[in-house]
């Protein structure tokens, strides 16, 4: 069995991930700060597993602690979660953005160079295409980030071809979309520290009363309703996504790949807002406030090339995603609290 670092594994992706991983009967071992995650993620996560789960507490740009993590275990790859991810809050903040996302990753690569580990599976973002020309998005459409967000995943991308040329590593590049929903258990899903920046869990704590109303940022787009139109994709879809995409590393051969993870339809806040309320039984009240800096019309993938990459196609419906995402939010109104 290979042992797979997850950076970030205590976060919301990168503890569905665990799961998927564990069904392929790879050994994981979890590195997280627990900036923006909790440490009972992972103990909701051994319990559906029923298996411990080694974790490791440290800053992705600390070069020590990770230097002991190789140390201490075979790590033959990695899947690199470990990031901050707002959108609004990156416009305000580049540099804190800059300095975790860039440096954190050379770190993390230095320290994977140095002991001889070169798989690595980057979790990127469809933010890189900034505000597409077209739709749906292909890999090969043009990258144009419009928030420091988006660009620090860029440079990542950009440094990991350099190694690449450089190093021999081995990598794919898994840009997502929109991931919602929850693992079917209920014990796991979205918990984001204060108010969401992401549209489907705001959503579920406002139909909890955690939130008074729903704030809908801008109405006005050249959009079917005037709301965003957005790629949704299963949370439990997108990480299955990583083990297709490791399976795809042992034959790369000092290759590299960039694959789209979506589901090729586009929904907009309304869509969404509606069918969270049917699968909910909840009316979720809401306010049309101006748009966000670094916000775009619409954003959907073009998903073939990941079928005929990696052999993966996203599984579930928007439907699927509500009905998981309120299941998850009604049995923990308050998160991992």
């Amino acid at each position: 069995m290979k042992t797979i670092l997850v950076t970030g594994g205590a976060g919301y992706i990168g503890t569905h991930t665990l799961i998927e991983l564990h069904k392929a009967g790879y050994e994981m071992i979890v590195y997280d700060n627990f900036d923006n995650s909790s440490k009972e993620s992972l103990s909701r996560v051994q319990k559906i597993i029923n298996k411990r789960i080694t974790f490791i507490e440290g800053d992705i740009r600390d070069r020590n602690t990770l230097s002991q993590a190789f140390k201490d275990y075979d790590i033959q790859g990695v899947i690199h979660f470990a990031g901050l991810k707002a959108v609004g809050e990156s416009v305000q903040e580049p540099l804190r953005y800059y300095d975790n996302n860039v440096s954190g990753s050379v770190v993390l690569l230095n320290v994977m160079k140095e002991y001889n580990c070169k798989d690595i599976v980057f979790s990127s973002s469809a933010t890189v295409y900034g505000d597409p020309e077209t739709c749906p998005i292909s890999e090969d459409s043009p990258i144009k980030a419009t928030n420091p967000y988006g660009r620090t995943k860029i440079f990542v991308e950009e440094i990991l071809k350099d190694i690449n040329e450089s190093d021999n590593f081995n990598v794919v590049v898994l840009r997502y979309f929109n991931p919602v929903g929850a693992h079917e258990s209920g014990l796991i899903g979205e918990d984001p520290n204060g108010i969401p920046n992401n549209l489907m869990p705001y959503i579920a704590q406002v139909a909890v009363q955690k939130m008074e109303f729903l704030n809908i940022f801008g109405d006005d787009y050249d959009t079917p309703d005037g709301t965003g139109v957005r790629d949704y994709i299963h949370v439990t879809d997108l990480a299955y996504g990583h083990v297709c995409a490791l399976k795809a590393l042992e034959s790369l051969n000092s290759g590299f790949l960039t694959v789209n993870l979506g589901t090729g339809k586009g929904y907009s806040v309304l869509e969404v807002l509606k069918a969270f309320e049917d699968a909910s039984g909840k009316k979720v009240p809401y306010k049309i406030s101006g748009r966000r800096n670094g916000d775009i019309a619409q954003c959907y993938a073009d998903p073939s090339y990941a079928y005929d990459v990696l052999g993966w196609k996203a599984s579930k419906n928007l439907q699927d995603m509500c009905k998981d995402a309120w299941n998850w939010q009604s049995k923990n109104p308050s998160g991992f609290l």
